[in-house]
């Protein structure tokens, strides 16, 4: 299930790359600094107020219809999730009020209320997509995904150019998932005919899903303080500069990561609902090879080509500050991609979420400590040094907790061989001509690219060449 998802996911995972590197290509021309800093603070409000609203019923959707599928209650699983997800939306429009009696400037307070409008129909595109995942509807899954990402950035790109200033990209997306809504939730809702609301189930959604949105709060806080202290310490301007550089840094890797717990997630419900532990340990220990090999030396290479790249993908105004800001993002970015994609997987496979909050609460506290600490002494660096160190305290939290739940096995050998090719391939890339541009980034991409390809291939690590090997075959009648 696992490699079946890897291959049928890839085309999305090739438009999350393109629309994600051309947001940050255009929104930063487009936007000046301070309308995009105005845009990242709504997107962090919108963020936050979907992950502790509505997040948890996403959660449970995914997490249990495999069970409710194997019991017979599929129609009870949707008439109480859909109910489950009204009575929760209510909460929505409060955070609408509150926000209009704040006092923020008219532009930040339009650029809020699109992102709240915006997450309550991204929400319920959610549900319909877990629900996909879940049942191992691939194609549907990836196409759904594939509309809603071109469809919601060519929207908010044309908002932008009409002047709706940071605004633009959340109208852009709630737009066009409404559009979609209307597509496909007709559909969605037929699944739960005949069915009836369960105050058990309810009970087991929110005694699961509850503290999965808790976490996925620290998480946001962990991602998120960053750009609130900044604006309060510093400028809107400098949360643009942080925001752009952290995008490209972020962005690039979770496209990565995201394509990977697309197939992942699902495929590890179902080998420890089918196969037990041995099943899960077994599909977790190729998974977890697999995401180390990819996205390893994929964060090494965006911190060492971080000033082409920005150069290439970021107004000329954020361009010199951005670049500086992505090879740190690429470092924490990594270790949030493998906290978020794998070893935090130990809780929900479990089923044993509060320790989520566990795991999560001392990064998240420290990310706020430090950032207190550190910004008014050392402006945006101090923001970079607390986003990575809180990051790696999230590794190990997760590690050890996750320990305790449900052990997952960490790919050491695997971590070891990858990490010494990628430093081989950062000292080849480091010694090569810096012209500048698409030349000195394509120049050291490639090398790179070569280079820890032939090490990996020749150690033949992790038994790499035998599953290109498999995969080639398999592909070969379509090619």
């Amino acid at each position: 299930m696992f490699w079946r998802g890897v291959l049928g996911y890839l085309p999305v995972n090739i438009v999350q790359g393109v629309v994600g590197l051309l947001t940050i290509v255009l929104f930063t021309r487009v936007l000046d600094p301070a309308q995009y800093g105005v845009y990242a603070l709504a997107f962090s409000v919108g963020s936050l107020t979907q992950t502790a609203v509505l997040a948890w019923t996403e959660a449970s959707m995914a997490r249990f219809l495999a069970a409710r599928t194997r019991d017979g209650r599929v129609a009870d699983h949707f008439a109480t999730l859909y109910r489950l997800w009204i009575g929760a939306a209510v909460a929505v429009p409060v955070v609408g009020v509150i926000v209009a009696l704040l006092p923020l400037n008219a532009a930040l307070k339009s650029a809020v209320f699109a992102a709240l409008g915006s997450i309550l129909a991204g929400s319920l595109i959610k549900l319909a997509l877990e629900r996909r995942r879940a049942a191992g509807e691939v194609a549907g899954a990836a196409l759904l995904t594939i509309l809603h990402l071109i469809g919601g950035f060519a929207l908010g790109l044309a908002f932008a150019f009409a002047g709706l200033g940071g605004a633009a990209p959340s109208l852009g997306t709630g737009l066009i998932s409404v559009i979609i809504l209307a597509l496909i939730l007709p559909r969605e809702l037929k699944h739960m005919t005949g069915g009836r609301f369960d105050q058990g189930l309810a009970k087991a959604y929110a005694v699961y899903g509850l503290p999965v949105s808790m976490s996925l709060i620290l998480a946001l806080v962990l991602a998120s303080t960053d750009r609130l202290l900044l604006g309060a310490f510093l400028n809107e301007a400098t949360v643009g500069v942080y925001h752009a550089g952290y995008s490209l840094g972020s962005r690039t890797l979770d496209v990565v990561f995201i394509w990977l717990g697309m197939a992942g997630a699902p495929a590890l419900i179902s080998a420890l609902e089918r196969g037990g532990q041995s099943a899960l340990t077994e599909a977790a220990r190729e998974q977890a090879g697999f995401m180390v090999l990819l996205t390893l030396p994929a964060a090494v290479g965006l911190a060492l080509v971080a000033r082409p790249l920005a150069d290439l993908m970021i107004g000329e105004s954020l361009r010199a500050g951005a670049s500086h800001v992505t090879p740190w993002i690429a470092a924490s970015g990594w270790l949030s991609g493998v906290t978020t994609y794998y070893l935090l997987q130990a809780f929900t496979l479990a089923r044993r979420t509060p320790l989520l909050i566990a795991s999560m609460s001392a990064p998240a506290i420290a990310n706020v400590i430090l950032n207190l600490v550190l910004i008014p002494r050392l402006g945006l660096d101090g923001a970079l040094w607390a986003t990575t160190l809180s990051y790696g305290l999230g590794a190990v939290a997760a590690g050890a907790l996750g320990r305790r739940a449900c052990p997952l096995p960490i790919p050491w050998e695997i971590l070891a061989k990858a990490g010494g090719a990628s430093l081989v391939m950062a000292a080849c890339v480091w010694f090569l001509p810096s012209p500048g541009g698409v030349l000195e980034l394509a120049l050291k991409a490639g090398v790179g690219a070569a280079v820890y390809g032939a090490l990996v291939l020749g150690l033949d690590v992790a038994g790499l060449r035998g599953k290109l090997s498999l995969i080639l075959r398999r592909r070969a009648p379509a090619l």
